[in-house]
This record gives C-alpha cells, sequence and structure tokens, in this order.
C-alpha cells in the first residue's frame, strides 16, 4: 500500500517547519503549543534541511548546556534525514523505520518539497488490521491442510496402538 492511499495521509495537520535561524526555544514553544514532537527545518522553498526532535534538543542542547535562546535550530537539528514520496510503499518505509529507529518522516513531492510528516505510529496504527488478516490467511492455508482432524484422529490411534505395543513387549 502506498502513503498517499492511508487516510490520515490526506488528514495530517499541515508539518510544522521553521527556517534554519530559528532560535530552539522559539522552536521548541511552537512545538509544545502544538504538541508536536518535532519541527521540520526547511529552507524558502520547503524543502527539507533537517529536523529537530525532542531528542535532538535533549542531547545537543540541554545535554551540551547550550542556551536555546541563542542557539539557532541549525546547529543542532539532525541533517541526514531520510524522506520519502506519497508513491511510496508503507511496509518498506515501517520497516526501515524501525531498523533505523527513527518515528517521523518526511514526505515530499516530485521537487522535494515537504508535503507531509508521517509518524512510526500513523503506519502502524493502520497495518496491524492488514498484517493480522495476512497472517490469518496465510496460517489458513499453510496450516489446514497439515491439520486435518481426521489425520489427527488417526495419528493419535497409531501412537496409542503403537505405545501398546511397546508397553506389551516390555511387560510380556
Amino acid at each position: 500500500m502506498k502513503i498517499a492511499d492511508r487516510k490520515e495521509f490526506a488528514s495530517k495537520a499541515p508539518p510544522l517547519t521553521v527556517p534554519p535561524e530559528t532560535m530552539v526555544y522559539d522552536a521548541v514553544t511552537q512545538m509544545a503549543e502544538k504538541n508536536f514532537g518535532s519541527v521540520i527545518v526547511t529552507d524558502g522553498d520547503r524543502r527539507v534541511l533537517g529536523v529537530m526532535t525532542e531528542r535532538d534538543i535533549f542531547r545537543r542542547v540541554i545535554g551540551a548546556s547550550r542556551d536555546p535562546k541563542t542557539t539557532p535550530v541549525s546547529e543542532v537539528m539532525t541533517t541526514e534525514v531520510r524522506m520519502a514520496h506519497k508513491d511510496d510503499n508503507v511496509l518498506d518505509w515501517l520497516q526501515v523505520m524501525s531498523n533505523e529507529r527513527f518515528r517521523r518522516l518526511p514526505v515530499v513531492d516530485e521537487d522535494n518539497r515537504l508535503v507531509a510528516v508521517m509518524s512510526q505510529g500513523d503506519f502502524v496504527s493502520y497495518t496491524w488490521p492488514q498484517l493480522l488478516t495476512q497472517f490469518s490467511q496465510m496460517a489458513q492455508a499453510t496450516l489446514t491442510p497439515a491439520f486435518n482432524p481426521l489425520m489427527i484422529v488417526f495419528g493419535g490411534l497409531v501412537y496409542a496402538v503403537l505405545v501398546v505395543l511397546i508397553v506389551v513387549a516390555f511387560i510380556g
């Protein structure tokens, strides 16, 4: 399934963006007001330059004893940002996000302009029912022939006869 096919893709709130010269304090204030866990740093054409997450703030601002009122986001943002396109496969990105341990994925258009930000939770919440259905179908297709009730009963009877024969052979 494509990212654009997810119903939450169309209903997502616009991404929270700031230019690189924004002070961390101002970006964090916006994040808190909107209850966002990250801010996307973009240029004037909405091209992604980086992402500043709560983890970046903890490690690179607070942990480094930097002043958030004088530190621009460009100095603490993550610059190696993985970006998706709306036609990319959801399960592929879910696997990448899980393996590489990041939770927010900017989605860009064909000109690499920011369109949306999807979270790992967005993918998982709508992917679980599909995965469970697929698992159920695979299990049924694979296990049903192997677990024919008649064969189970027959196998049980053969086992019981063998046990009796072995016991009689040792006792008798």
